[in-house]
């Protein structure tokens, strides 16, 4: 009888080992607002993600010819999303013909990014949008109680053609920030360890994200690449394990994968204690969470 405790005893021990028994506060991000169910990074789709109850916003920033941040994902229109003006048919060849860096915000209101069916979120509902501007956002959501995630969009190889230099990329995106007094709602995240380094410098009260896809650099190589303690680890989801959401909790660093979309994957995460979770999808996060 006594090995049977022992035994039942043990197994209880490993269950544990991967739970957290005292529900936390998860951090729902609408990534692209809630890609799943709106238009990416448009008005519409923010509007709708804070109706369905995300905590924080997450999106994607590039800037156009007069040195506007402009919500976009890529620094181009991509043709997967947009339907372009006068009928004009764009394949993979010529992908990024249509450089926002080149382009005014005049000349990219003739593009439409809300109708177009989306290959992979068909059920997306179809609104007539625009890529809209940073000042857009937060003006429109100015009474609301929403955090911000922004993704700084940079890729060194095409400084100066599809985006500004890092230093100035930065400057203009904390520029908005300042001026509409977020600097406490606002996270800024990247994939690009140099632009993360300007902002620890240059601005070292804003929370910043590491980014990473990366499965040949351990957490311990990203932090030393980097040179500091980001706020927010920001990986992959499937490169996620217990050990590792320790390891960022043992240096005070949250953990917030991207991007979840299976409800298995989400029960499973909540279950191994991240900060929070990226998805297209937060009305499914959101039910989940409920159900605790």
């Amino acid at each position: 009888m006594k090995c049977v405790y022992l035994n039942i005893g043990f197994w209880l021990m490993i269950c544990f080992m991967g739970c957290d028994t005292n529900p936390k506060t998860i951090d729902v991000q609408g990534h692209r607002g809630c890609r799943g169910l709106y238009p990416e990074n448009t008005i519409e789709g923010f509007m709708y993600a804070i109706k369905l109850g995300v905590t924080t916003l997450e999106l994607d920033v590039v800037v156009n010819k007069n040195n506007e941040v402009i919500i976009s994902h890529e620094p181009f229109y991509h043709p997967d999303i947009t339907t372009f003006p006068d009928g004009i048919i764009t394949d993979d060849n010529d992908i990024k013909k249509f450089n926002i860096y080149t382009m005014t915000f005049e000349e990219m209101k003739r593009f439409d990014v809300g109708k177009k069916v989306h290959p992979r979120f068909r059920n997306q509902k179809k609104v007539a949008a625009v890529k809209p501007r940073l000042e857009d956002l937060f003006n429109t959501l100015k009474d609301k109680v929403i955090r911000y995630n922004i993704e700084i969009k940079r890729v060194p190889a095409e400084d100066g053609v599809f985006h500004p230099e890092p230093e100035v990329f930065v400057d203009l995106v904390m520029k908005e920030i300042n001026r509409f007094k977020l600097e406490k709602k606002v996270t800024i995240q990247s994939f690009d360890i140099y632009t993360l380094q300007l902002m620890k410098n240059k601005y070292p009260e804003t929370e910043l994200a590491f980014l990473t896809d990366e499965l040949c650099f351990t957490f311990e190589e990203n932090i030393k690449r980097l040179g500091f303690l980001p706020e927010i680890y920001s990986p992959g989801y499937d490169l996620v394990t217990i050990p590792l959401i320790r390891l960022c909790h043992k240096n005070q660093v949250k953990i917030i994968p991207w991007t979840v979309n299976n409800t298995g994957v989400m029960r499973k995460l909540i279950r191994w204690n991240v900060d929070g979770i990226i998805t297209d999808y937060p009305d499914r996060l959101i039910k989940l969470l409920d159900q605790r």
